[in-house]
């Protein structure tokens, strides 16, 4: 009985232990320096001719590579974003929108499987409470989380697995909600197209504007209007019936 549960124990944790090893293997290794844009700027004309004469295939590794950082919390998909929109142009939105929310769902039920449990009972009734509160408005909660640049992509990966968001939708709040912080991105790299071509390093500054960012904590907001109604009327309907 003992060794059975230490397996179990094994499976739930091992997909959250890979991940973990790939991001400590990620910076170990220095990859995160073949995807800075001073390296980049050196390449991109081979880089940009060999994505255009094998597309479908350039495509796909890029996909593959943007599941895989999003899985692992690599701290790379927003500069990844800009170099899709910058080689593939408005073709990177779709690869992007989808690769990362794949990518957070292999996070999501590598957490679920792992932590969830645990952490609920360790956490008690103050888990409880949350996941009470969370779980009224599951979707707009997620969907305002995605679209506040406040809040680091892979913990909102991992919170709504620790308090029990159905997967169906996780998967919707999650595409939905980076599909506009993915179409900026991508529109601000594709002028970073000729910078690159003419191997120079684009100013990043952009990306800190207040015109960039204010617009997305105001969809955050919005995104929260429903979960303030729903509230509302929760409390007329109780001091109705008190």
């Amino acid at each position: 009985m003992p060794e059975q549960q230490s397996r179990s124990r094994i499976r739930k944790f091992l997909p959250l232990v890979i991940l973990a090893a790939g991001l400590a293997l990620f910076f170990i290794l220095g990859l995160d320096e073949y995807l800075s844009f001073a390296w980049l700027a050196s390449h991109y004309s081979e880089i940009k001719s060999m994505a255009t004469e094998n597309l479908v295939l350039a495509l796909s590794a890029f996909f593959i590579l943007y599941t895989v950082a999003v899985a692992f919390s690599l701290p790379i998909a927003s500069p990844l974003t800009l170099i899709g929109g910058a080689i593939f142009g408005w073709l990177g939105f779709g690869a992007v929108v989808t690769s990362a929310t794949l990518g957070a769902y292999i996070l999501f039920i590598a957490a679920r499987g792992a932590l969830a449990e645990s952490l609920s009972r360790k956490a008690g009734p103050f888990m409880s409470r949350i996941n009470a509160g969370f779980n009224k408005s599951p979707f707009y909660w997620l969907l305002a989380l995605r679209l506040i640049p406040a809040f680091p992509f892979w913990a909102v990966n991992i919170a709504p697995a620790l308090l029990g968001m159905k997967t169906r939708d996780y998967i919707l709040a999650t595409a939905i909600g980076i599909a506009p912080g993915s179409f900026v991105y991508i529109w601000i790299g594709r002028g970073f197209d000729s910078i690159l071509a003419r191997g120079e390093t684009p100013d990043l500054s952009v990306l800190t504007e207040p015109s960039i960012i204010a617009p997305f904590f105001a969809l955050g907001v919005l995104a929260l209007v429903p979960v303030g109604v729903e509230h509302l009327r929760s409390r007329r309907r109780n001091h109705g019936a008190s």
